[in-house]
């Protein structure tokens, strides 16, 4: 069977790097396969999901290298999910319950109270028409639980089995214990579907053959088995990662918008530092930059994630970011370098990428090379002199090392003490690129001018 996987954010905020490290192991496990890669948005949440979320997720999701074959939208198949549910009613596993929240609360208070589990105690299946067509009468509306493959001992019933077991792709062996579950809501009173159940129809429709997701899931998983099994459907396979933790052990914030795509886009984070890290982070890989998502499809291996939780590490991913790019042929920067008014093409590039950690330092580096700056004068008497001693252009990688020997043989300086106050005087940094590299872009004109103390 085709592999297919789905990636089902709810557009009630913008994707964040937990949301793009499950898709990008789906997209991946699709890609590798030659299988297909469905966006699915889960917007039932009729009050929290908007359109302009929508596409913020599409923009997103775009911008990071993202194709998909197929985009549905939970909100466009009401009508289905309400058939199913009609089935499943008619089969004796969704049924009508009447209490409030606050009702709930008070029999799990009293459960607790005795030393009971808090469990739905199945009061719902116990009503008679009567009580039905009475609350019915006084205008309630029930809320609707499936009735889980097992038996409680107040029903009198031969217990059934409860344990729900498969092997997870990620985590080998699991098992969930139904018997220790409240049978789950699946249709609120205003008739809204919750994801629990509309995941799962979605699922078989769309013949998805690999649910991959975080390990928050595997209970929730152990409850859709029953629901698919109940539909007379095989259940995909399920991998649950682990969840990305903070560099120093703690948890992630629930408040991701610091780390949300949007925002690492505004910072100007390459799209490839960011899905190789989200790819690798808590696998046995090592974390490097990768060209493109073949790549990283090429490493992908179930077998090769772990099952602790993946260190995030804002730094780490910057770091990733400025491997990128040192590594990046000038021919993919080009067009955004001219954007930011960065000029002096391939040489400039050369000179410069082994010293930015995001494409936009180039400007401050092209401002060395090409702009205006106040030289910092550190020993006036050695600049002036390497003023005078200035050779004649053409310059290329040589000059440097030709000036230095000079200066050095007129005024006895050597090491730091020569080397330091000719960087400051010319670029008026402590450090970076190599002069050898960046002095024939500066020019005689600028680098005379600035050794001599002037703005230029």
């Amino acid at each position: 069977m085709k592999t297919t996987v789905r990636f089902a954010p709810s557009p009630t905020g913008r994707l964040h790097i937990g949301n793009i490290r499950t898709a990008v192991l789906n997209y991946l496990l699709a890609r590798k396969s030659g299988g297909d890669f469905i966006l699915r948005l889960d917007d039932t949440d009729r009050e929290r999901s908007t359109d302009e979320f929508a596409e913020g997720i599409r923009t997103d999701l775009r911008w990071l290298g993202f194709a998909w074959q197929r985009e549905e939208r939970q909100s466009d198949r009401m009508a289905r999910y309400a058939e199913v549910a009609e089935q499943l009613k008619a089969a004796g596993r969704l049924y009508p319950c009447f209490e409030s929240e606050e009702e709930l609360d008070r029999k799990r208070k009293r459960q607790l109270g005795r030393g009971m589990p808090p469990i739905y105690d199945r009061a719902g299946l116990k009503l008679t028409d009567d009580d039905l067509a009475k609350l019915a009468a006084e205008g309630r509306k029930p809320h609707w639980r499936f009735r889980l493959p097992n038996t409680s001992p107040e029903q009198g019933l031969t217990p059934l089995p409860t344990i729900v077991s498969w092997n997870d792709q990620i985590r080998g062996d699991q098992t969930v214990d139904l018997g220790s579950l409240s049978d789950p809501v699946l249709i609120r009173e205003d008739g809204t579907p919750l994801y629990t159940f509309t995941s799962v129809v979605d699922d078989i429709d769309f013949a998805i053959t690999h649910i991959v997701r975080g390990e928050d899931h595997v209970t929730n998983s152990g409850v859709q088995i029953a629901i698919f099994e109940a539909l007379g459907s095989e259940p995909p396979r399920f991998g649950h990662h682990s969840l990305l933790i903070r560099a120093d052990g703690h948890a992630l914030s629930k408040r991701l918008g610091t780390l949300s795509i949007e925002t690492f886009r505004a910072d100007g984070l390459e799209p490839m530092a960011i899905l190789s890290h989200a790819a690798l982070v808590g696998t046995s890989d090592a974390i490097e930059p990768h060209a493109d998502l073949d790549e990283l499809a090429a490493l992908f291996d179930f077998d090769k994630i772990s099952t602790a939780p993946g260190r995030f590490d804002v730094h780490e991913l910057a770091a990733l970011n400025a491997k990128l790019l040192h590594k990046l042929p000038y021919e993919a920067v080009a067009e955004r370098l001219a954007s930011f008014g960065v000029g002096g093409g391939q040489p400039a590039w050369d000179a410069i990428r082994g010293n930015l950690t995001y494409l936009s330092d180039a400007r401050d580096w092209w401002t060395v090379i090409a702009g205006d700056i106040d030289p910092v004068i550190e020993n006036a008497e050695l600049t002036a002199k390497a003023a005078d001693l200035l050779p004649a252009e053409p310059w290329d990688a040589t000059t440097w090392s030709a000036l230095t020997a000079a200066v050095s043989k007129e005024t006895g300086a050597k090491g730091r003490a020569l080397f330091h106050p000719l960087r400051l005087t010319l670029t008026g940094r402590d450090a970076g690129p190599e002069l050898k590299t960046l002095l024939p872009l500066i020019g005689r004109s600028r680098a005379e001018a600035r050794l001599r103390g002037k703005r230029g």
